[in-house]
């Protein structure tokens, strides 16, 4: 149970982060739901429901408990590390709202966890698996609609999200897209020939009428086309090729960026090109590119 109080803030709070951060619905939602189970927690935990007051009064213990709540019901450091994140966020815009000192929350460590690296695909594999989806389908016009979505995942190191954001105002594609993002940030990210060519050649195929406002990528019936869709079409294809279950639709953006800093592309401008909003995110493709060569060292020096 949470106090009307508490989630008259809660709602405050997320209006905040959608107006002034540009939060995403999914984000937002995220962060509803942790900060909601943060709350429903000290419910239970105090005894009472938690009012604005008792809020303020949280102390180092209650975080603790907490805590050591969300470790038993087995969820992972990185989860936990998210929700923590999201509570501290609360919490700094109600102490500020409320003008009470919030130390004992923020002051909170998250669990160390290991970052999962990207699973990028060779240059050649990611070719491989783009020649492979036009033959996961007997209608041509599928055919070439998994393959031109695909390959603006690779060519343009798209979000699928934002592949399947694209609409028949978006044609004919010229050498630049305006895509806008996470968050609602928007930016320009260049379109090399193989994607204009092969987007140009699924609208010539697709029966619907892809007009400006509409869904450029559509499914079998003509609604717009269902991300899954992209996901089983590129499984069938990577089994085919006998490539790892990381060979995903994402996994085709993971290889745009590695392929570009392997070939000396500055890291700030590969930020700028996934839509990165911190260099950080961005500098994990270092790590991919420092571990292919010690693996690579490891195996060609004579005393490795």
């Amino acid at each position: 149970m949470i106090s009307p109080a508490a989630r008259d803030a809660l709602q405050g709070w997320l209006e905040t982060q959608k107006a002034l951060k540009g939060a995403a619905d999914n984000t937002l939602e995220a962060y509803g739901r942790d900060v909601a189970g943060f709350l429903t927690f000290m419910t239970g935990h105090k005894g009472e429901m938690q009012g604005i007051a008792p809020l303020t009064r949280i102390g180092v213990t209650d975080m603790r408990a907490w805590m050591a709540f969300i470790r038993g019901e087995d969820v992972g450091p990185r989860s936990l590390a998210r929700k923590l994140s999201a509570v501290k966020s609360f919490y700094r815009w109600l102490a500020e709202r409320e003008g009470f000192d919030a130390t004992a929350v923020l002051s909170a460590r998250a669990p160390k966890f290991q970052r999962k690296l990207p699973r990028p695909l060779a240059p050649e594999a990611a070719q491989d698996l783009i020649d492979t989806l036009e033959l996961q389908s007997a209608t041509p016009w599928v055919a070439a609609r998994d393959q031109a979505v695909v390959t603006l995942l690779y060519g343009c190191g798209l979000r699928i999200s934002e592949a399947l954001g694209l609409t028949g105002g978006d044609l004919p594609m010229g050498e630049a897209l305006r895509i806008t993002g996470k968050g609602g940030k928007e930016r320009i990210v260049p379109v090399i020939a193989p994607a204009r060519d092969a987007v140009a050649h699924y609208a010539r195929l697709c029966p619907f009428d892809l007009r400006p406002g509409t869904p450029l990528f559509r499914g079998m019936r003509g609604g717009p086309l269902n991300p899954r869709a992209v996901q089983k079409v590129t499984e069938a294809a990577r089994t085919q090729l006998g490539l790892p279950a990381t060979a995903t639709p994402h996994a085709m953006r993971h290889s745009f960026a590695t392929h570009l800093l392997n070939a000396g592309g500055d890291l700030r401008a590969i930020q700028e090109l996934l839509g990165h909003a911190s260099l950080s995110t961005t500098q994990a493709y270092t790590a991919v590119d420092t571990s292919r060569l010690m693996e690579v060292y490891r195996k060609a020096h004579p005393k490795g």
